[in-house]
């Protein structure tokens, strides 16, 4: 059996600023975007912020107004959030190698080869959360599990700086009273369909008939199931490996809210280029299939993909198939603050010429994208960029190769392009 922990720096962009400012300490703090460019969007609040009601999302003057004119704001300093996100990351490599991230601030660690050395998932998880209090200064919580799921529901269930142990023995008494909402992915599209049959907990969840939760959710209904009912067998992938889990991928949070297509496909663009520069540089060959998730300025975030008639190294081809795929996914309830690319299935076999095929005109792609590759790769990845880009000139300044600019890729569930 395998011991998961889920960790989870409490507050993180509002304690990385305390620790900075110790004088913040005792203030109702928040952690904004830039005022001009996201109308100070509130990234992050820390304890007190959220006693008064303060919420991720939302814009600066209605956080003020909540805490009677009493708040703070600082404006986010991702340099320094890297910084010290890495160096917790370092706590959790004496522990183990196998380290998955999760955003910035949370990462899955599998320590089941570590028990003979260390003790159990608890006395680590334990260890590590008093060493990231002291070396550190900053807190976090750890669910400890048999996988995945159950340690991120863990880490969630108490906070600030404590450790949550949910066990074969006790998750149907920790888990199944939750409500629905609480699963990972289940997003309030979802948690209204379920709610729509009487389904309001994750134990209704797990008791459900399984071809009930398909019939109502499709193959994702089935997942559900299997992750309400403690069976989620994936496992933790480190970087070292990604390969392994056959996808490469990128995403970012804008630094302003995106409000239209334009927007959208601009930061598609700019990530479809250093994924296919990536499958490039990885030897797997061209991507069969093309993956787009987006994350709104609510945090809500959805995902569809899609198998291409032909595999594809072409950021262009990448491009443009995910600009379809946003197109019929999204709706516009919300700005848009975050976008993630990623191609799979993989094949470096004979092709199959298609009526509109054109050998040479692909020849000619393709030999373009090496040029541009070894330019990139001998004078920066900022060398060569695309008119279009330009037009945005922090976005164009960004490198997404780089570790401070880019999110690690967020695996959420995709669904299929000819599901709704």
């Amino acid at each position: 059996m395998r011991t998961i922990l889920h960790s989870d720096l409490n507050n993180f962009y509002a304690s990385v600023e305390i620790m900075k400012n110790p004088d913040l300490k005792d203030v109702p703090l928040v952690v904004t975007g830039s005022v001009e460019d996201r109308h100070g969007i509130v990234l992050a609040k820390n304890q007190l912020a959220k006693s008064f009601g303060v919420k991720t999302g939302e814009v600066l003057w209605q956080a003020r107004k909540k805490c009677a004119g009493n708040l703070v704001s600082v404006l986010a300093d991702f340099p320094s959030y890297y910084r010290v996100s890495k160096a917790v990351k370092s706590i959790y490599a004496r522990y183990t190698d196998h380290i998955e991230s999760f955003g910035i601030d949370e990462c899955w660690l599998d320590v089941t080869d570590s028990l003979k050395i260390f003790g159990s998932g608890e006395k680590i998880a334990e260890e590590i959360r008093a060493a990231v209090k002291s070396e550190i200064g900053v807190t976090v919580s750890i669910g400890v599990s048999f996988n995945k799921i159950f340690a991120k529901l863990g880490s969630d269930m108490k906070k600030p700086d404590a450790v949550t142990v949910i066990n074969q023995q006790n998750y149907k008494d920790t888990v199944w009273k939750l409500p629905a909402s609480d699963l990972l992915y289940v997003g309030r599209a979802t948690a209204k369909k379920l709610d729509s049959i009487g389904i309001h907990t994750i134990g209704d969840i797990a008791r459900t008939d399984r071809s009930v939760l398909t019939r109502l959710l499709g193959v994702w209904g089935k997942t559900l199931h299997v992750y309400a009912n403690g069976q989620d067998d994936t496992p933790v992938v480190d970087k070292e490996h990604e390969e392994d889990a056959k996808s490469i991928g990128n995403s970012l949070t804008d630094y302003k809210d995106l409000v239209n297509v334009d927007e959208v496909k601009t930061l598609i663009l700019m990530l479809s280029e250093t994924v296919a520069a990536r499958l490039r540089k990885s030897g797997l060959g061209k991507a069969c299939t093309v993956r787009i998730s987006v994350t709104d300025n609510q945090l809500n975030t959805c995902g569809k993909q899609t198998r291409l008639m032909k595999p594809t190294s072409s950021s262009i081809v990448i491009a443009h198939t995910c600009y379809d795929l946003f197109e019929s996914l999204y709706k516009w309830e919300h700005p848009v603050r975050g976008v993630g690319v990623s191609v799979a299935n993989f094949t470096q076999g004979l092709e199959q010429l298609t009526f509109d095929s054109d050998p040479e005109k692909e020849r000619k792609v393709e030999r373009l994208d090496s040029v541009v590759d070894t330019i990139r790769s001998k004078y920066g990845n900022n060398s060569v960029r695309r008119a279009t880009i330009l037009q945005d000139k922090k976005l164009s300044d960004m490198d997404l190769n780089r570790e401070e600019d880019v999110k690690p890729f967020d695996r959420s569930p995709f669904l299929p392009d000819d599901e709704n």
